[in-house]
Order: C-alpha cells, then sequence, then structure tokens
C-alpha cells in the first residue's frame, strides 16, 4: 500500500490519495482483529500474576473500540498483545487471519507518553517507519508530509519534538503511525496527559482522521465520556485477572459532536459504564487489600 502514495506532492492532493489508499484498507475487509480464549501470566510459580484470562474478541474492519476498565485490569496488556510486544500464554491473537508473533508495519501504536525520537525532526520522525520498510529518503519524506498535512502540523516539519506542546507531539504520534498504512490503529491512553481542552480538541481531530482513514481502532481509555464520545462498541475489563464482561454498542449517529453529550443515548450507556467499572474498581480496591 505504501507504493501507492510514492512521490505525491505536499498538497491536499496528496492527502485525498493517502485517505483514499486507507479507505481501501477496509473497503478490502482489512483491519480484522480476533483474539481467541486469551490469557497472558507474568512470572512463574508463586511469583505469577495473571493479567489476562480466557478472553475472547472480535474487532471488525474498519470499527472504532474503546476498552474501559477498572487500573491494573490488563486493558494494555491486552492491547500490547494484539502490537505483538507482549506473547499471550495460551490462546492466539489474529490480524486478518494471521497470528501475531510480534510486531508489524500491519499495527500502528500511539502511545500514552511522548515516544517521538527527541533527535529528529518531527518530518524525519514521521519518516522512519517508511523507511525502514524499504522505501528511499525521498520517498519516506513524501510520505511524511502528506500525513502532517493531514493531522495539520506541515509547518513543523523542521522542528524537534521539545518544540512542540502535548498536543502537536500526539499529533505527530498519530501521523508517525499512519504512515505505514496499518489496517489497525492501536492507542494506549494517547490522550490521558493531556489538559480538558486539548483533550477534546484531540479527539476530535482523531474522528475526522479515522472517518476518512478507515482504519481499525482499539483504544485504551479510563474515561467513561472518551469511550461513548469516540466508539462504535465499548468493551469493559473485569477486575483482574481481566477479562471482557461487558460489550456496549454505541448507536449515535456520526459525525459526533460535544452536543451528543446531552443525548438520552449518550447519558443512558454511560451511566450503563460507570456503574459496570464502578462495581469492578471495589472489587479490584479489595483484591488489593488482601
Amino acid at each position: 500500500m505504501i507504493a501507492n502514495i510514492i512521490n505525491l506532492s505536499r498538497d491536499k492532493d496528496a492527502s485525498a490519495a493517502a485517505v483514499q489508499a486507507g479507505k481501501n484498507l477496509s473497503s478490502e475487509g482489512k483491519g480484522h482483529v480476533t483474539i481467541e480464549d486469551v490469557s497472558v501470566v507474568f512470572g512463574a510459580g508463586a511469583d505469577a500474576h495473571t493479567a489476562v484470562e480466557s478472553t475472547q474478541l472480535e474487532v471488525h474492519p474498519g470499527e472504532f473500540l474503546c476498552i474501559l476498565g477498572p487500573s491494573g485490569c490488563g486493558k494494555s496488556t491486552l492491547l500490547n498483545s494484539v502490537a505483538g510486544f507482549v506473547q499471550p500464554s495460551s490462546g492466539t491473537v489474529a490480524v486478518d487471519g494471521v497470528p501475531v508473533t510480534g510486531p508489524g508495519p500491519e499495527r500502528g501504536m500511539v502511545f500514552q507518553q511522548y515516544s517521538l525520537m527527541p533527535w529528529k525532526t518531527v518530518r524525519d520522525n514521521v519518516a522512519f517507519g517508511p523507511l525502514l520498510a524499504g522505501q528511499s529518503k525521498s520517498e519516506a519524506q513524501s510520505i511524511a508530509y502528506t500525513f502532517l498535512n493531514m493531522v495539520g502540523l506541515t509547518r513543523f516539519a523542521k522542528h524537534y519534538p521539545a518544540e512542540l506542546s502535548g498536543g502537536m507531539q500526539q499529533r505527530v504520534g498519530i501521523a508517525r503511525a499512519l504512515a505505514n498504512y496499518p489496517s489497525v490503529l492501536l492507542m494506549d491512553e494517547p490522550f490521558g496527559a493531556l489538559d480538558a481542552q486539548t483533550r477534546l480538541m484531540m479527539q476530535e481531530n482523531l474522528l475526522r482522521i479515522w472517518e476518512d482513514f478507515g482504519t481499525t481502532v482499539m483504544f485504551v481509555t479510563h474515561d467513561v465520556d472518551e469511550a461513548v464520545f469516540l466508539a462504535d462498541r465499548v468493551v469493559i475489563m473485569s477486575a483482574a485477572p481481566g477479562r471482557i464482561i461487558d460489550d456496549f454498542r454505541v448507536d449515535i449517529p456520526r459525525p459526533r459532536t460535544t452536543d451528543i453529550t446531552t443525548d438520552d443515548t449518550y447519558i443512558q450507556l454511560k451511566r450503563r459504564c460507570m456503574d459496570r467499572i464502578r462495581s469492578e474498581s471495589l472489587r479490584a480496591f479489595e483484591q488489593q487489600n488482601h
């Protein structure tokens, strides 16, 4: 897919081509995630800790899925198993029918921490993945400008990460994650460290990119409002050892704006999520005291 955007110019035509190529992934049925009876155990013997237990989950191509749950329930561990950073102790994780055995370019990752390389410019951070994938320097830079244009940061291409705000750094992180045309975008509390106003702006920006790009998104968050605002589905994990205990469909039309927070459907779903998470959080607190 990367070859489809080689030599694109740094203007709106490049972004339009990137959007179309991204939509092709969804229309081709790419980005189908299956998690079958997955358990993840850290340590051994008396020191063994089960982070995720017998978990089943299917995410459909182009779907936006949010994962909620109490602290320490294994949300990030489950996401990392899809990324290929953590190997399941049992069960299988697959993307488009191919078992996940390690990291790969078809899965892009955005972390809560600003994980940019500080010695590289914004442009070179985004170009790094395409370079590793075998593109020439000029081709990789062309790809970088395409995605920086999509996140509105073209004029900061030659700046360094330390010169950007937190929200801008996360936009670079999203551009970098998309630059390899992943069929699945994995996001681990990417807006958790941002102030409320920047966080809302980033949520709206992410939805715009996702609606244009069409990739599958798995998004971990502690914020119920964020999950209901963003997602097609919200799944809730139990207190550790984590497993999926609820799966809610968000039947709120798109495109969405902050006005939906007064919608009855939004309020009812938020209440159901909060009640479930509260009970699991209390159980997690009790576990930690024993």
